[in-house]
């Protein structure tokens, strides 16, 4: 599902797609990937996909993984682990949040969908990808299927393949948001010749660039650094008023970690001209809806402005 819009105020149904114009005839569509699945939606879909294939060819039982407090990744395997049969396990970073998962709805979601979690320290955590860490869990859990933090692996990757399809051959530009190499590194390796992949990170730092680059050889992308408000999970007062404006024009509810971010920045860039006249810009909606709610516990505490989504 497209959504097209533009930059004046006002808005036109049109073949049930909303329609605003944009100065120099840019024209700007949102993919709706996160319409995919209630629970299960945008990137965190297309990454399980094939996985979750190959734990049932593997004939395991269980689906282990990695995640933080507030996860996307968390949350779908264990809807996606409830849905498909299998068994789940969480591994949480940050043993503090044990006795503290009845304040956290993410953890609250994947317990209820039956997943297990061991919560580790931030330091074991980092540990994560040692063969003797994963022994271990071995040994303490019997066999699984492996899935890695944010679930980008080649099986990932190879989803993320299909969130373009031939009908968005038009577009000169598709943006999305990244927090792992696996989403744009799919979009990237399907992208037609004329296509410029833009991403987003929603974390500091230039180490993307390489983990992207295990995955894909062409030069047909861009990392644009300047719209990670501060870092994962950081927000300010601006984004959450953007997120909420948006929201009021479009109907469509972003989140604070990652769409918003990358939708915010393309609007930005707009206004700064990096755009050619006349182009097409494709925006991924990811999904990640789920952490709006959490957010939001944060930003009451710190006695801050909420995000004002519906969903």
């Amino acid at each position: 599902m497209y959504i097209k819009f533009t930059f004046a105020q006002k808005l036109v149904i049109l073949n049930q797609k909303l329609v605003i114009e944009f100065p120099n005839s840019i024209s700007v569509y949102i993919k709706r990937e996160d319409l995919i699945h209630p629970f299960v939606s945008g990137n965190k879909f297309r990454k399980l996909k094939y996985n979750l294939l190959q734990a049932k060819k593997d004939n395991e039982k269980t689906l282990l993984t990695f995640g933080g407090a507030y996860s996307n990744h968390i949350a779908a395997v264990a809807f996606a682990g409830k849905e498909q049969g299998f068994k789940t396990i969480g591994i949480i970073r940050g043993d503090e949040l044990r006795d503290k998962i009845s304040e956290n709805p993410t953890l609250q979601f994947a317990e209820s969908c039956g997943m297990q979690f061991e919560f580790v320290s931030r330091e074991a955590y980092r540990l994560k990808n040692e063969i003797s860490f994963l022994e271990n869990l071995k040994q303490k859990f019997g066999s699984f299927y492996l899935i890695p933090e944010g679930g980008t692996n080649e099986l990932a990757i190879k989803g993320c393949e299909e969130i373009l399809t031939q009908e968005d051959a038009e577009f000169d530009y598709v943006c999305c948001a990244v927090g792992t190499a696996g989403t744009i590194s799919g979009i990237v390796r399907s992208a037609l010749p004329h296509q410029k992949v833009l991403g987003f990170p929603a974390l500091k730092g230039d180490f993307l660039n390489d983990e992207i680059r295990i995955f894909v050889q062409n030069e047909n992308w861009e990392l644009i650094n300047a719209y990670h408000f501060g870092g994962y999970g950081k927000v300010n007062q601006d984004l959450i008023a953007f997120i909420n404006r948006f929201y009021a024009v479009n109907q469509i509810p972003l989140d604070p970690i990652y769409t918003g971010k990358m939708v915010f920045g393309v609007m930005d860039l707009i206004q700064k001209d990096y755009f050619s006249p006349h182009s097409k810009i494709l925006l991924i909606h990811t999904g990640g809806i789920q952490g709006i709610q959490g957010m939001n516990l944060k930003l009451k505490n710190k006695q801050l402005p909420i995000i004002d989504i519906y969903v």
